[in-house]
């Protein structure tokens, strides 16, 4: 199950991965439409939240520590949190439509917490690698190098 753990996440971190290159793709298509950011939706509305109430499911069955458990369903409130940051800029618009700082601002809190999730997942990953006994056992260190006299 500790196995299956550390592949679940890896899904949830590649699903990350993907959001932010259909982030990219709805930005720069062109002519931009309401569909422009389909993809990205759906993503980060079904494929990430289904695959973080997984990843959490598969921390629990594998007796991971409750730290680790939290942890890993932490990225739904995350996601939660990303469609009211972009209703809200969306909201902070001038009266013709057009983007105002404000806005802009709080779009970018959009992308923040979305590094943010991305950033909680990595750090889910690496605990699921440590607890299945995938990490390396070679942590030599290479020494550093001194300075070189004068």
């Amino acid at each position: 199950m500790r196995k299956a753990l550390v592949v679940i996440s890896l899904l949830l971190l590649v699903a990350f991965a993907v959001q932010f290159v259909l982030a990219a793709v709805g930005g720069f298509t062109r002519p931009a439409g309401e569909d422009a950011y389909a993809l990205h939706s759906v993503n980060g509305m079904a494929v990430i939240p289904i695959l973080t109430v997984l990843t959490a499911v598969f921390a629990a069955l594998a007796k991971a520590p409750g730290k680790l458990i939290g942890l890993a369903i932490l990225p739904i409130g995350l996601v939660l949190l990303q469609p009211i940051i972009a209703m809200l800029a969306e909201a902070s618009t001038d009266a013709s439509g057009v983007s105002t700082p404000l806005g802009l601002t709080i779009g970018g809190l959009h992308a923040l917490n979305g590094i943010i999730a991305v950033h909680v997942v990595v750090g889910v990953h690496r605990a699921a690698r440590k607890l299945a006994g995938m990490e390396r056992a070679d942590t030599t260190r290479v020494p550093a190098r001194e300075a070189e006299p004068a």
